[in-house]
């Protein structure tokens, strides 16, 4: 069998064999999308109109525009938690282990993104699936039209996370690098609120939002999860994943 397969079937079963072992994991990876859906959106379900606007062709309730939000919280969370494991992996001394294999280290990280996002995507697509049945109106063939934006986006908040991972030397700066990530990334973007509402409160925040990647990694999942799987934004960050997958061994330092 050819080295490489080898090499990304062990890669990518090291990831699923962590995640499928680390229960607590999975449990906070759906605990914390469904308590905003069910806590957070059942607040503002009577008190926020969201407007007709694609990919929506009528009125919808806020659980239902908030879904894609949480889809990309999943990827974002899973993503640094990933990376946190290889800030631990590189204290440990198995990371430098790893780089030892007979292959390239840029397929190394290649093939660790690779199994990080089909993590995300398990996590994600449970959540939806939870979503579908406690009353969120998204159409079950949708899931499946949805599947190239998930994948693109769990891919691209992983490599973001590495290339984090790479310039932290310590689980304590990492920890503290995460939440001057996450919590800027989720919240100025249209996770929550539509970018005109944004708009109408404060042009900076609305433009902050807009240069913010993680508001058109949402609108990809949006429109895909409505029957639109492929966008120019789609193939836009499918290029950039691409291009910085190539130079991917530049960026990242291992520190070992």
């Amino acid at each position: 069998m050819n080295r490489h397969l080898v090499a990304c079937f062990v890669i990518v079963d090291r990831e699923l064999a962590r995640f499928i072992s680390q229960r607590s994991r999975l449990f906070s990876a759906l605990v914390r999308p469904l308590f905003w859906l069910l806590v957070f959106a059942a607040g503002f379900k009577s008190t926020l109109g969201i407007s007709i606007q694609a990919p929506y062709t009528t009125y919808i309730t806020y659980d239902l525009y908030v879904i894609p939000g949480l889809v990309g919280m999943i990827c974002l969370f899973n993503g640094m938690s990933s990376s946190l494991a290889m800030v631990y992996d590189r204290e440990a001394g198995s990371m430098k282990v790893l780089m030892t294999a007979p292959i390239s280290k840029r397929m190394i990280l290649i093939y660790k993104l690779i199994g990080t996002t089909i993590v995300s995507t398990i996590q994600v697509y449970l959540f939806l699936i939870i979503s579908i049945l406690i009353g969120v109106q998204i159409a079950w063939y949708d899931l499946l039209l949805a599947l190239p934006a998930i994948l693109v986006t769990g891919y691209i908040l992983g490599l973001i996370g590495i290339i984090l991972a790479s310039n932290i030397e310590s689980l304590e700066n990492f920890a503290g690098v995460m939440n001057f990530v996450i919590f800027p990334s989720f919240f100025l973007s249209s996770a929550l609120y539509p970018l005109w509402q944004l708009r109408e409160s404060s042009e900076l925040i609305y433009w902050l939002s807009v240069a913010n990647p993680f508001t058109h990694l949402v609108e990809i999942v949006r429109f895909g999860l409505h029957g639109h799987p492929f966008l120019n934004t789609t193939l836009i960050f499918l290029l950039a994943a691409a291009s910085l997958s190539f130079v991917l061994d530049l960026i990242f330092r291992p520190h070992t």
